[in-house]
């Protein structure tokens, strides 16, 4: 099968700092990829180097085209969108029309009626179809999180990057947060999840890829990376690696 999102040699340079270091991945169609690793490995670089946010060199290949140097909002009209992991909604817009603005830009509808059309039926996809109207600033953020999702689904992605959508929920919230994910999935839009939450990654990524000082030391299926002995040094620690091993009766 031909991969969606193929890098090849991707590096990130912030003056002397080596933020990528010629990293290689592919990601197939409706694929769930996770993408984890300690804080400073290069995971928000790379989704902001593949969307164009920041230079890079190698090569970047999405659906079968370069995308390398092309800007951000070209990129997310070929089917590449991302969310990010500072929520920054407009505040003092509606919900409904945070979406609207992505479909108008980054999904190239053809007027503001058929933008906020688009953004209702995406609202209601994830969930906030009764906070359309709502101001962003009066969401929880949980909602807002969910309006982030929203914003990116309303360009018609074919593939959707993920960054830490997660963060600071609640357990009830995850879960709920994780049916959305694989509902998205289950529509047939790859996804690339950067998260720090293992029990999302081996319980929803078909692959995991793990990042260290902007490296890839590990690619695989969940059990098998997670119990990698570079991963458990790098970033899960020995006390996850005893506590994995008393779960599974080791």
């Amino acid at each position: 099968m031909s991969a969606l999102l193929e890098v090849q040699g991707l590096t990130v340079r912030f003056g002397g700092l080596c933020a990528l270091n010629d990293l290689s991945l592919r990601a197939q169609p409706g694929e769930i990829l996770g993408l984890i690793g300690p804080n400073g490995a290069g995971k928000t670089t790379f989704i902001n180097a593949v969307t164009g946010a920041v230079k890079a060199t190698g090569s970047v290949n999405f659906n079968g085209r370069s995308i390398s140097g092309l800007q951000s909002f070209k990129i997310a009209r070929l089917g590449l969108a991302r969310t990010y992991q500072i929520v920054q909604p407009f505040p003092e817009m509606s919900a409904l029309d945070n979406v609207a603005a992505g479909a108008l830009f980054s999904g190239a509808a053809p007027s503001l009626a058929k933008a906020r059309e688009q953004a209702e039926a995406v609202l209601e996809q994830v969930g906030l179809g009764r906070e359309a109207h709502s101001f962003a600033e009066e969401l929880t953020l949980a909602q807002r999180k969910r309006l982030e999702v929203a914003k990116g689904l309303a360009s018609n992605p074919r593939m959707l990057l993920l960054d830490e959508v997660n963060a600071g929920l609640n357990a009830a919230e995850i879960d709920e947060a994780l049916q959305l994910i694989r509902s998205i999935a289950a529509a047939g839009v790859a996804i690339l999840l950067v998260e720090h939450l293992m029990r999302v990654v081996s319980g929803l990524c078909h692959r995991v890829i793990v990042l260290h000082h902007g490296r890839m030391i590990a690619d695989g299926q969940p059990a098998r990376v997670l119990a990698d002995e570079a991963v458990i040094e790098a970033y899960l620690g020995r006390r996850y690696a005893e506590r994995m091993t008393v779960a599974v009766g080791g």
